[in-house]
């Protein structure tokens, strides 16, 4: 078993969709990013990444390329699932934070947790997200933008990995 921690902001600027967990939100401002910006899943992407040591997502989705320019951060994750299980890989559980002081995200969660499981091929009880704000307190608090942290727990079922030392 392996754990991987994530961690991802982006602004929040009108005249966006403000999509967050895979769920567009109702809300006059939009998360900035080259990709939906999606903050939520984000942070799953590179908590699952780094869980088994994959860098981040910036190093398998740049920046600047074409292929990623505005596309659905959903198929993204959906990608870093099939990372996963090429290399003997399957994801336990996500346990997430999405640190806003709006929109509120509560009635989404469950729509949220639904999307999240689909592209992990998990149940969508193995899949929390909780909200939280920033007591009006920074960028966050000032409404400036959104911010999320993500844990997972990974499982192989192949060999165990034996270090050299």
């Amino acid at each position: 078993m392996r754990v991987g921690m994530g961690y991802d902001v982006h602004p929040l600027v009108t005249g966006l969709p403000c999509v967050i967990g895979g769920v567009k939100i109702p809300h006059e401002k939009g998360l900035k990013g080259y990709s939906d910006g999606d903050v939520l899943l984000h942070a799953i992407s590179d908590a699952l990444l780094g869980a088994v040591g994959g860098g981040d997502i910036g190093r398998h989705f740049r920046e600047g390329d074409p292929r990623w320019k505005g596309i659905s951060s959903l198929k993204l994750l959906e990608r870093v699932s099939m990372m996963l299980s090429e290399k003997g890989y399957r994801t336990i559980n996500c346990d997430c934070v999405v640190i806003a002081e709006a929109p509120k995200i509560f009635p989404y969660v469950e729509q949220m947790q639904k999307k999240i499981a689909h592209a992990l091929a998990m149940r969508p009880e193995d899949v929390n997200v909780k909200a939280s704000t920033n007591e009006k307190i920074g960028f966050i608090g000032r409404e400036e933008g959104i911010a999320a942290q993500a844990v997972c727990l990974i499982h192989s079922s192949g060999p165990e990995h034996v270090s050299d030392d």
